[in-house]
């Protein structure tokens, strides 16, 4: 099996449990509100769906994709919200039908590709295999978002590898979108994945060190979770400083999750404006 086959693969995987999980949802289930504030799941699938018709759109006419840019990102941050606000005039059943279909012509498109072919995205340049393995991650993490507001608990699968690796390659962005200077030195992840198998990353014997589940890691680095309420263990202050501004998607920093039971209210995060590979 080939990258780019493989990917493919754990993306169907993915967007097939996100659709177990909305495909029997009636109309107030799609009204519910998930820990991002002011987002209910309705707003969860359509935020998806809308990006996936984007990915179609990068993956198939480059050109044309990149003539749309500078009036979206001239709308600034507030144009993700914005979309999710204008999808609010359709019903739970069109907003399903969409993402079905805008998933399955993204998935058509993308796997046709070279993994190494380069796509314009909201950002730099990405290739075809990281197009591919970030679309996985905001479909996991936005699945996280719903799995939430209806109560389920997702059993972790070994997909979570690319999210971790997004969240490994990532780390030097969340420094920089805040103005903050990385860590001089490195940092070692140790984690173990949902099958047992370990997955590192970094330089063994190195003084900062994550350890802890795939899991817990995962939902630090899309911000689902905050710190306080995984069992990563964290030593060294450059893997502390990193834990406390980590993020696996590009854009904006994200607001991250406050504690919880702590009474805040949480923000949404995982629009994937530009490619941190």
């Amino acid at each position: 099996m080939g990258l780019m086959d493989e990917l493919s693969a754990d993306l169907r995987a993915e967007t097939a449990e996100l659709n177990a999980m909305i495909g029997g949802l009636d109309p107030a289930g799609w009204e519910l509100s998930t820990p991002a504030e002011g987002w209910t799941v309705r707003d969860q699938i359509s935020h998806l769906a809308w990006f996936d018709d984007a990915a179609t759109a990068a993956a198939t006419d480059p050109d044309a994709f990149r003539a749309t840019l500078p009036a979206f990102l001239g709308r600034g941050d507030s144009a993700v919200d914005e979309l999710v606000a204008a999808s609010r005039t359709l019903t739970a059943g069109q907003v399903h039908g969409w993402f079905r279909t805008a998933r399955a012509r993204s998935l058509e498109a993308l796997a046709r590709l070279d993994p190494s072919a380069r796509l314009p995205w909201y950002g730099p340049d990405m290739s075809a295999a990281s197009f591919v393995t970030a679309r996985l991650m905001e479909t996991w993490a936005h699945g996280q978002d719903v799995a939430d507001a209806l109560g389920l608990v997702r059993v972790p699968t070994t997909r979570l590898r690319h999210v971790a690796t997004l969240g490994v390659r990532a780390m030097p962005y969340g420094f920089a979108i805040r103005g903050l200077t990385p860590p001089a030195g490195p940092i070692r992840v140790e984690l173990t994945m949902p099958d047992g198998s370990p997955w590192t990353a970094g330089p063994a014997g190195a003084a900062d060190v994550v350890r802890g589940t795939a899991l817990d890691f995962c939902l630090l680095v899309v911000q689902r979770r905050h710190l306080d309420d995984t069992s990563l263990d964290v030593r060294g202050e450059g893997a502390r400083a990193w834990t406390r501004v980590a993020q696996a998607f590009a854009g904006a920093p994200g607001e991250g999750r406050a504690p919880l039971g702590s009474g805040i209210s949480q923000g949404h995060a995982g629009w994937n404006r530009s490619d941190p590979i």
